[in-house]
This record gives structure tokens, C-alpha cells and sequence, in this order.
């Protein structure tokens, strides 16, 4: 697995590249330019952006990339504690994000729940139960064999409640997240979604939590 990550701080960007390393592929851009151009010399199965770096921002790297119909998964990474940073990392085009200061172990879950997600790796199931899988490349759940194709957004709330397996999430996240460039679905129009996802992958994977949310539960 090849990495790109982007982090100016030279302690921590340098703390992050040796320890990804051990497991990874690492390139290390301290800005956006060395970024720019690492990508144009490479591909990446996987960005990680910090926000506040020299030249452009991550989010605006990122979305600039996106623009070019490029794919590759990304996680931005910030120090930022406000929602409306949290809103424009989703809105450029980032899977995931984590917050400073984290764990070196919990980016690397991350990064790890990522490869299952995007099936980075060649052929990757995610086991949503025993007798349950999901492959993301072809939108599939298996069930002892049998596949089912998800609609587009039936797998992009799975793949989200997988990604933040055990947390609460509510339905204005699942909106922000995943309906970002169309018209704001009712709570009806989610809920629909989420029912049908349940009658393939099985009712009690995940939870609805009255005025709270959902919650999806690991096998």
C-alpha cells in the first residue's frame, strides 16, 4: 500500500512517515507544491492531508484533485475543533478525519479500516458477519455465497456506518456526508434507505437510536 501524506510540522511529520513506514509504502510532502508533484510523478492507493500547510490547504489540494475525477481515498488530518472544517474535508472529497492530537495506532486503524472500505488490496471482503461479506469494488453483499448489488447509496451508508462502527450517528451527519451535493433527503427518504440496507446485511447490525440516531455494530 502506497501513501501520500502531507504535514508540514517536520517533528510530527517525520514521527508519522517512520511509523507508517513500518507497515507502508511512505511519501512525505511538507506542502502543497512537493504534493503536486510527488503526484504527478506517482500513484497512491491512499492521501492524508494535514489542513494548514504552505501553499495551498489540504482541502483545497484535495478538492482540486477531485476535480480531475481522482478517486483515491483520503483522510485529512487537523487541529481544528469546529464543525465547518469537519463539513468542507467531506465536501472536498475526504473519507475520513482525524483530529491532533490522536494515537500513531488509531491513524493506523484508520488507515487499515480504509483498505477494507476501498478494497485496496486485491480481492478484499469486508466480513460484516460469519455468513455475511462485502465487497466494495462491486457494491456486493455475499450472504453463504448468494450477491446482492447495492443502489450507490445503499453502499455509501454502509461503507460510512462501517467506518465509524460503534459510534452514534445521526441523520444530519449522514446528510452532510453523504448527500452533500444533492437535495437534503427527508428523514423519511433516510430512514427507507436504511431499512432496505437491513433487509440484505440483517436487522440487527444496525441500531436505531429514538432522537439520537443510528449506531452500526462490528461482527
Amino acid at each position: 500500500m502506497k501513501i501520500l501524506l502531507m504535514e508540514d510540522d517536520p517533528v510530527l511529520g517525520d514521527i508519522m512517515a517512520d511509523y507508517l513506514s513500518e507497515s507502508y509504502e511512505v511519501d512525505h510532502a511538507f506542502d502543497s507544491a512537493e504534493a503536486v508533484a510527488l503526484l504527478d510523478d506517482g500513484k497512491y492507493d491512499l492521501l492524508i492531508f494535514d489542513i494548514n500547510v504552505p501553499g495551498q490547504s489540504g482541502i483545497a489540494l484535495l478538492a482540486d484533485i477531485r476535480s480531475y475525477h481522482i478517486t483515491t481515498p483520503a483522510i485529512i488530518v487537523t487541529a481544528y475543533e469546529d464543525t465547518r472544517h469537519l463539513k468542507e474535508s467531506f465536501d472536498a472529497g475526504a473519507h475520513d478525519y482525524i483530529k491532533k492530537p490522536f494515537e500513531l495506532e488509531e491513524l493506523r486503524l484508520r488507515i487499515e479500516k480504509s483498505k477494507l472500505l476501498f478494497g485496496i488490496e486485491r480481492n478484499i471482503k469486508v466480513q460484516l458477519s460469519p455468513t455475511v461479506h462485502y465487497s466494495p469494488r462491486e457494491r456486493q453483499v455475499i450472504t453463504e455465497g448468494n450477491p446482492v448489488t447495492l443502489k450507490p447509496k445503499e453502499a455509501q451508508l454502509l461503507e460510512y456506518f462501517f467506518a465509524h462502527a460503534g459510534r452514534v450517528i445521526s441523520s444530519e451527519e449522514l446528510t452532510q456526508n453523504i448527500w452533500a451535493y444533492e437535495a437534503i433527503p427527508t428523514d423519511a427518504t433516510i430512514r427507507s434507505h436504511i431499512r432496505n440496507l437491513r433487509s440484505i446485511i440483517g436487522t440487527a447490525k444496525i441500531t436505531t437510536l429514538r432522537g439520537l440516531g443510528y449506531r452500526y455494530d462490528e461482527a
